[in-house]
């Protein structure tokens, strides 16, 4: 009996493990949003309904919107986990362009939806937001201001929200107490002078601190010197941060035949938190001057004070050109990411593919990496090898009341178009 039962055992703990080795299963990628004109750098989330929202820049006429210009923010959303998606709709009717998406909903209580972007010139960033599953939206200006700003990144906990983005060498934080009703703006790196910065992405925790990461370039060098990489801390509501050093990287290739501009393909940082608190940072970096860039990641348990060593997660040879981190985090542990990455150009014909893995203890191992991106016919920039160019310079993932992953990214022939955006889903 005891030898019956010890063989049970052993055969249970046999099939759990195959199991969790299997490789993860995604669905093919489906075209969403229009499928007329160009779509550009999509933004995804998710609530705890089963509802999936992906904001996005359509640049093209839009069907019944005589006064909306190029581009303008459309928002496509699904009802029932990604399997079918409504007709996209504008957010918000606008005399300028719109550009630079962001989208959440607030983790606690998985509902709220949040949105942002740049509009007038980009002199502006608009928030919006619904408390009722995207049926209606309320608007504010979060930040009005007089110069040109760049790659708002938005987060939020219950009442606090947080949109942050950058003028030049500036980094800003707009910060709002009262669920976005109204903000209060603070520089963040104004005890230096760097050079040209760029927002990667932003986070609040549990404990209601707020996170932020970019990416500043030398002065001297521009977009052919090196590049810091930080992560700063704010307790005290956005009042005052305090940054660290994450990594520095060599400056990154240019898109060659692309015409795309200088440190397309540099360096980038993306933030989340798990429920527990735990920081997870997700970056590409390289380690020569012009030279190809990798995917790295580590985790900070103490609020961002210390970083784990970071890890190289892509099975790509060396010398493989890698862009464009996106991470997401749900409970304790669980923490996916995803990456574009060029393993596949031949000598003449470059061929992108957007990569996905997922850990269950907080990175400390990863499951099998896995393909998302696959071959769509019809389409001159799909080919059995991957997609000619990123369109768009970052993309997203959510994670849905089943647990599932939904990755959103872009497409295109080259930098100029066309392009348009895919989803996939799986675990």
């Amino acid at each position: 009996m005891r030898s019956a039962c010890s063989k049970l055992v052993v055969l249970l703990f046999a099939l759990a493990s195959l199991a969790w080795a299997s490789s993860p299963q995604f669905s093919g990628q489906k075209r969403v949003g229009l499928t007329s004109g160009d779509q550009w750098e999509p933004a995804v989330a998710a609530d705890g309904s089963g509802r999936i929202y992906v904001l996005y820049p359509h640049y093209g006429r839009v069907p019944d919107c005589k006064g909306c210009r190029v581009p303008t923010m459309l928002l496509v959303a699904s009802n029932d986990n990604g399997k079918t998606w409504q007709t996209p709709h504008v957010m918000l009717e606008s005399g300028s362009g719109q550009f630079d998406p962001q989208i959440t909903v607030d983790p606690a209580d998985r509902r709220t939806v949040y949105a942002a972007w740049l509009q007038n010139s980009k002199r502006v960033v608009m928030l919006a937001k619904s408390v009722d599953s995207g049926a209606t939206w309320a608007f504010t200006i979060a930040v009005r201001g007089d110069v040109e700003l760049d790659k708002p990144a938005l987060a939020v906990r219950g009442q606090s929200v947080y949109v942050a983005f950058n003028h030049e060498e500036e980094v800003w934080v707009a910060a709002s107490q009262d669920g976005g009703r109204s903000f209060t703006s603070t520089r963040v790196n104004a005890e230096s002078r760097p050079g040209w910065s760029l927002l990667g992405a932003a986070t609040v925790d549990p404990a209601g601190n707020a996170y932020l990461t970019w990416a500043s370039y030398s002065k001297a060098g521009g977009a052919r010197g090196s590049v810091n990489l930080y992560v700063a801390k704010s307790v005290d509501a956005g009042k005052a941060w305090s940054a660290t050093l994450l990594d520095v990287s060599a400056a990154a290739p240019g898109c060659k035949s692309e015409e795309c501009g200088e440190a397309y393909l540099g360096a980038q940082v993306a933030l989340t938190s798990d429920a527990d608190g735990t920081l997870y940072a997700l970056w590409s970096a390289g380690s020569a001057s012009m030279g190809p860039q990798r995917i790295y990641f580590s985790s900070s348990t103490n609020g961002g004070e210390n970083w784990l060593p970071r890890v190289s997660v892509s099975y790509a040879e060396p010398g493989v050109e890698h862009a464009f981190p996106a991470i997401v985090a749900g409970n304790t542990g669980d923490v996916r990411i995803a990456w574009m990455d060029a393993r596949n150009t031949s000598r003449n014909s470059p061929h992108w593919n957007t990569y996905y893995r997922s850990s269950s203890n907080g990175g400390a191992t990863w499951g099998e990496e896995i393909r998302i991106s696959g071959y769509v016919p019809g389409y001159r920039y799909i080919g059995k090898e991957g997609f000619r160019f990123p369109f768009g310079d970052y993309f997203g993932l959510a994670i849905d009341n089943h647990g599932d992953t939904h990755v959103v990214w872009g497409e295109g022939l080259n930098y100029q178009s066309p392009g348009s955006i895919w989803h996939a889903s799986g675990r």
